[in-house]
């Protein structure tokens, strides 16, 4: 997701979440005593969100509250992963590197990754290397992908991935380790065709 739509999804659910804790706060505050206005939806503290005649109308279909029930939960689920979707890191953002002194600094997630993509990238054999922090900044894990040349041997690029890029990334920002899941693909070319 690029960053401006990140920034409207944020913005759009930030939006959403005000409205509702607004009329929520709203109808609570007519629950508890609080005069409401004369075109509020509800005229006073003994005044019912649904009505005798709207409750009882679907009385006789007995999947009528069933489905209004399932229906809110659904949609209660939905919002909820959406939230969670929303708001969870996907990478992260800083890295705590210890610096000797009992304070630590802190090191920002993309730019260890991008140094560790970029000298992934400079093995011989590589043709692309792309790399995600995860986990804690204080105990981060690495994804990596590489991209290889069709006459790499995996084993190599692996063994140069872990004793070069990673361990310097490790020592440089003063982490015990640095755990990582590598995906290796070949690239694939076409054949000329021989007449």
């Amino acid at each position: 997701m690029s960053a401006v739509l990140r920034t409207v999804n944020r913005v759009l659910l930030g939006v959403a979440g005000l409205v509702l804790l607004a009329l929520g706060g709203a109808v609570l505050a007519v629950g508890l005593g609080v005069e409401a206005p004369s075109w509020w939806i509800h005229a006073g503290r003994d005044d019912v969100l649904l009505a005798d005649a709207e409750r009882t109308r679907w009385r006789d279909a007995g999947w009528w509250w069933p489905a209004v029930v399932a229906a809110l939960a659904a949609l209660f689920l939905l919002a909820l992963w959406w939230l969670v979707a929303v708001v969870r890191r996907r990478r992260l953002a800083e890295v705590l590197v210890d610096t000797g002194d009992g304070e630590g600094a802190l090191l920002r997630g993309r730019a260890l990754e991008d140094v560790l993509a970029a000298e992934a990238s400079a093995m011989d054999g590589v043709a692309r290397a792309q790399v995600r922090l995860r986990g804690r900044r204080t105990a981060p894990e690495a994804r990596a992908r590489l991209l290889l040349e069709p006459d790499v041997d995996p084993g190599e690029a692996l063994n140069h991935l872990t004793t070069r890029a990673l361990s310097h990334a490790r020592n440089s920002a003063g982490l015990a380790s640095l755990p990582a899941k590598v995906r290796l693909r070949g690239v694939r070319h076409r054949a000329e065709r021989v007449s």
